[in-house]
């Protein structure tokens, strides 16, 4: 099939039954669930994925975790000032840089992320049920493929 008549087909295609409109409502579902289900801990996304960050690494730097979260290091400094006076993370100077601040859970922080992590895995586990192991396996390999080509074609646009 030659590319006119491939994007003719591709134009030709109702916006509801796209690709990436089939993923952008997937990922819309999935982050207002988690919005939903977090809002009643008092966390946002960003602040739950800090927790998160946290929990499995260890200390980290600002800029480590905006990176992490995907957020700007602006952004995430006044994410950390807020959960620091929550008293959900504790701040320290880092040993090697004097300018840099090194966040850790606190006791209270680590309590709260393993309620709401409970509640989150909820999801993962209904949606683990509702295929066959061979289909799980074979969606998480597709989605892995498109993440590919997504983050290939944002460093094309960027480039």
């Amino acid at each position: 099939m030659n590319l006119l008549l491939e994007w003719e087909c591709v134009m030709e295609t109702p916006i509801e039954e796209s690709l990436c409109t089939r993923i952008r409502r997937s990922e819309q579902a999935l982050m207002a669930h988690h919005e939903a289900v977090l809002r009643g801990y008092g966390l946002t996304m960003t602040q739950y994925t800090v927790l998160l960050a946290l929990s499995r690494e260890g200390g980290m730097s600002g800029a480590q975790l905006a990176r992490s979260c995907g957020v700007t290091q602006q952004s995430m400094g006044s994410v950390l000032t807020n959960m620091e006076g929550k008293g959900l993370i504790r701040r320290e100077t880092s040993p090697v840089h004097a300018k840099v601040q090194i966040a850790t859970l606190s006791d209270a922080g680590r309590a709260l992320l393993d309620h709401a992590y409970q509640e989150v895995a909820v999801l993962e586990q209904a949606l683990t049920e509702a295929f066959t192991p061979h289909e799980h396996a074979t969606l998480c390999e597709l989605l892995d493929r498109a993440t590919t080509v997504l983050v290939a074609q944002t460093r094309q646009t960027r480039a």
